[in-house]
């Protein structure tokens, strides 16, 4: 589901798929929140810059991201 939102939100989906995927998002109650869920996110986070983040919240992201990572190779 994720990579089929960030597809949509990128505007990499065959206009097919597009469609097919706006028509059940448009009836399905739990994929609309999800993807209105993701708008708000996207939003939120574009506005976050580094200098709002306290060093502690930015040295536990950075952990975070790091042992991330180190999971995907």
């Amino acid at each position: 589901m994720v990579e089929l939102v960030t597809e949509y939100f990128e505007d990499r989906l065959p206009v097919e798929d597009r469609l097919r995927f706006e028509q059940h998002i448009a009836v399905c109650g739990p994929c609309h929140a999800y993807l209105r869920q993701m708008r708000d996110t996207m939003r939120v986070t574009g506005e976050l810059r580094e200098e709002s983040l306290s060093d502690e919240a930015r040295d536990a992201l950075l952990t975070a991201f790091r042992a991330w990572g180190g999971r995907q190779r």
